[in-house]
């Protein structure tokens, strides 16, 4: 139990991600105790059990796609095999990916780049701040953040460390700072890259990339117009929109509204029922 608390505790402060999983439910297992954990490296690694082999083996197949997607949910045993549909009665265990707190770099520390700041602080990201100009990059103007720089885009990206759990997003004042900065990112590894602008404007921007010899691959990681479509007009909505898309591609999820009614309850099935009695 000691070496499985320490694994965690290295992995949120850093060190090699692992999944832990708890039995939360036993369902139709009696013998089984909740509270049981078992820890999974990337490698596949293991520490801990359940109580079942068999339940081991579930969650060993499960990890590779639950790091991929940063995984925090309650899942449930059927038909041999996880899943995080609700089912009532099974087995159900609680996963999650412990890491180091992923990294929001935001370059520009105007209106949208402040907002950003507050809401990925609220969201638990180590938040980052980069801007040229020495009143924007004021600390005290941005107390959400964890590090506020003021330096050159291109320097300061340069020295910047940017892996896997980073998440970049480029909201300068201008298309120019933009494409310079988006020159020091592409390539770097980064969970996400996002710049803003308009479809023109920013197809123009990856155009002179290619141009210079950016691999198109590349490129095309970059998302551009940035966010999601809810109509965002105000540099807190705009941030909305930016944060929503970060989540999607950061938890895998699809973009679409989750409104949902039983064929009973939507709109024309009550007169339907009444004309047809």
């Amino acid at each position: 139990m000691l070496e499985l608390t320490r694994r965690i505790v290295e992995a949120a402060e850093g060190g090699e991600p692992v999944l832990v999983a708890v039995l939360i439910e036993p369902g139709p297992r009696a013998e089984l105790v909740p509270g049981a954990r078992l820890v999974v490296s990337r490698s596949g690694e293991r520490l801990g059990s359940l109580g079942d082999p068999s339940l081991d083996e579930l969650v060993a197949a499960y990890a590779p796609d639950a790091f991929e997607r940063h995984a925090a949910e309650s899942v449930y045993v059927g038909d041999g095999e996880l899943s995080r549909r609700t089912i009532p009665g099974a087995t159900c265990i609680y996963v999650e990916v412990v890491e180091r707190k992923p990294t929001f770099l935001i370059v520009g520390a105007g209106h949208i780049g402040r907002a950003l700041a507050k809401l990925a602080d609220f969201l638990d990201f180590h938040v980052a701040v980069i801007d040229d100009r020495e009143e924007f990059a004021d600390p005290q103007l941005i107390p959400e953040a964890d590090e506020v720089i003021c330096a050159p885009y291109d320097e300061a990206l340069d020295r910047y460390p940017i892996g896997p759990n980073t998440y970049v997003v480029l909201v300068t004042r201008g298309h120019k700072h933009d494409e310079l900065s988006l020159r020091h990112v592409v390539g770097r590894g980064a969970a996400y890259v996002g710049m803003i602008g308009s479809k023109r404007r920013t197809s123009a921007v990856l155009e002179h990339l290619l141009q210079d010899g950016f691999p198109l691959e590349e490129l095309a990681r970059v998302r551009t117009p940035i966010g999601l479509d809810i109509g965002a007009e105000t540099p807190e909505e705009i941030a909305v929109s930016i944060m929503a898309e970060v989540i999607m591609l950061r938890r895998g999820g699809k973009g679409g509204p989750m409104y949902w009614r039983p064929a009973h309850l939507r709109v024309g099935a009550a007169s339907a029922s009444v004309q047809g009695a």
